[in-house]
């Protein structure tokens, strides 16, 4: 059964049909229905245009190519008929001029109808586009190409599989040099080649733009790590060059004598640092210069690593150094004084007045905590008449420290001890002694090593002044006494006088101040010129912050009856 597939040979579709000439007209489309004369197969027409006899064809002039014969068969499907265009010889013209003027070849002339549209079929293995796959019902096979023209079979060679989408794109735009009638080409169809051309299989572009789009994206990730690496240099320097601050000029302006740096200029020179080691133990503290003699006040606690054979050593603002000689102390006070010789443009810290410390007043404190010299802290008076008790590391009660203190919130630490706390005028309202441990619920601590929680003790400079005047002149302070022995483990309030004495003698010394005054054991006193006493402590407190000789006014309970005395305070040697 005849399906419009060639049975000889078959060729494949390899070269681009031959351009008609530019400005020829496209065929006259012919009306449906109308018959369509078919030449038969070997017979030609010697006026039909494409024939021998025709002038335009390319055989009339040229005898070198002879006719084809009849029985030659025509050019397989696929193939493309080629033509010989070896310029025309010039001389007198091998026919008399056309009176008709005929059209050259592929174009029908004013007589004849325009050929039928032929539809090759296509070689095995080449797509067909939908819409030349099926002959039209006026054509149902091809028609071979006219007589008399010898076709030059095309090479055969191997046909590239196309790319799987070549059958799905659309036909792009035929240019006007190619919109021509060509017989063999598919009705609507541009006039290049199915595929890829020679030497573009898609395998091969796709690998071409691989790896340009590799190098591509390389040299894009090279060059942003260039920039970002150069934009942030340039960010973090601020440019390429040299970057220069500006900054403000060196001022020698002094700050003002009530600021803390007015405050901390003018006492320093007078705070020094004071190194301490003995046969046992070693220590570090602060004093500060009390006159041109060359006597400096610290506590007790700083020394007492001395005992009587070691070394101190004394450090200025300035950093020069000299040795110390102990002069005397108390540890009932907590004070000491040490001496340095030698040493000249001694500048002594004025004394002021803690009397007229008031609640709140900013305060300074100065010294050497954890043996860095020349600290400076600030803080305001948080209490006043803080009943404190400090000491008590020997056992025997011989080194506790009884003190009225002033409570402050300036940072003190361990080396601060015996260093000053100073008022805005720069003037000693206390000596810094003791500080409230966190990790400590029993009392202050003096030399721990627990840093500061802004509970600070200083001992009030009226009461230090006192002691250090007779430390300096006769190496021993006095201590304000009732003559009452205290009952210790009296947990009720007040401060309860005992029943026994030292080595069993009487608990009111005979003709003391307390039995002149008429006390008696047994007696609790809860008040100590207007001010409550809950303890023992307390009582030896509120004592000792006065003076041998000063009067007093105590309150007192016995037997369930409130009783008000006045005593005058006696004196007795410290330690």
């Amino acid at each position: 059964m005849d399906d419009g597939k060639p049975t000889g040979p078959q060729a494949k579709w390899w070269s681009r049909p031959t351009a008609g000439r530019p400005g020829r007209a496209e065929p006259e489309s012919r009306a449906p229905g109308e018959d369509t004369p078919t030449a038969p197969p070997g017979a030609s027409d010697p006026a039909a245009p494409g024939s021998a006899a025709d002038p335009s064809h390319p055989t009339a002039s040229a005898p070198d190519h002879p006719a084809a014969p009849a029985d030659a068969a025509p050019p397989g499907a696929g193939q493309e008929p080629q033509a010989s265009h070896r310029p025309r010889p010039s001389g007198t013209p091998l026919h008399e001029p056309d009176a008709y003027s005929t059209p050259p070849y592929g174009d029908p002339g004013p007589w004849a109808p325009a050929p039928p549209v032929q539809r090759p079929t296509p070689a095995h293995g080449i797509p067909v586009p939908p819409q030349a796959a099926a002959p039209s019902p006026q054509h149902p096979s091809p028609v071979p190409p006219p007589t008399g023209v010898q076709p030059q079979p095309a090479p055969v060679l191997p046909q590239p599989q196309p790319h799987p989408t070549a059958v799905q794109q659309q036909p792009a735009p035929v240019p006007a040099q190619w919109g021509q009638y060509d017989p063999w080409a598919a009705p609507g169809q541009p006039l290049t080649q199915l595929g890829p051309p020679a030497g573009t299989e898609p395998g091969r572009r796709k690998n071409r733009r691989g790896g340009a789009f590799a190098g591509v994206l390389l040299l894009t990730l090279v060059a942003s790590g260039i920039g970002g690496g150069v934009g942030a240099y340039i960010e973090r320097n601020g440019g390429l060059t040299t970057v220069e601050l500006p900054q403000a000029g060196r001022t020698t302006t002094d700050r003002a004598p009530e600021s803390v740096a007015g405050i901390a200029a003018s006492a320093l020179p007078s705070v020094v640092t004071l190194h301490v080691s003995g046969t046992a133990e070693s220590g570090t503290g602060t004093g500060f210069v009390l006159d041109n003699r060359g006597h400096i006040l610290t506590n007790n606690h700083v020394v007492a690593p001395a005992g009587s054979t070691g070394d101190i050593t004394v450090t200025f603002s300035s950093g020069e150094t000299a040795t110390a000689e102990l002069v005397g102390k108390d540890s009932g006070y907590d004070l000491a004084v040490v001496r340095v010789r030698g040493v000249s443009g001694l500048k002594p810290l004025p004394l002021g007045n803690s009397d007229n410390v008031q609640v709140g007043d900013p305060v300074v404190a100065i010294g050497a905590p954890f043996d860095l010299s020349n600290t400076v802290t600030s803080g305001i008076i948080s209490a006043k008449q803080r009943p404190i008790t400090a000491g008590g590391e020997k056992g025997d009660g011989s080194d506790i420290s009884y003190v009225d203190a002033l409570q402050t919130d300036a940072p003190i630490n361990p080396g601060n001890s015996g260093g000053p706390l100073v008022d805005t005028q720069a003037h000693v309202i206390g000596i810094n002694s003791a500080i409230r441990a966190a990790d400590s619920g029993k009392g202050p601590e003096r030399g721990g090593q627990s840093g500061s929680i802004g509970l600070g003790f200083a001992i009030p400079i009226n009461q230090g002044k006192r002691v250090a005047e007779e430390l300096i002149n006769t190496g021993r302070a006095t201590h304000p006494v009732i003559g009452v022995t205290l009952d210790m483990k009296f947990t009720g309030d007040g401060a309860k006088v005992g029943t026994k004495g030292a080595d069993d003698g009487p608990a009111v010394t005979k003709d003391g101040p307390a039995a002149k005054a008429g006390i008696r054991s047994g007696d609790v006193i809860t008040a100590v010129q207007g001010q409550r006493v809950y303890s023992g402590e307390e009582l030896i407190v509120k004592i000792r912050a006065h003076r041998p000789g000063d009067r007093l006014e105590l309150r007192l309970t016995r037997g369930g009856e409130e009783l008000t005395i006045t005593l005058t305070l006696g004196s007795s040697s410290g330690t």
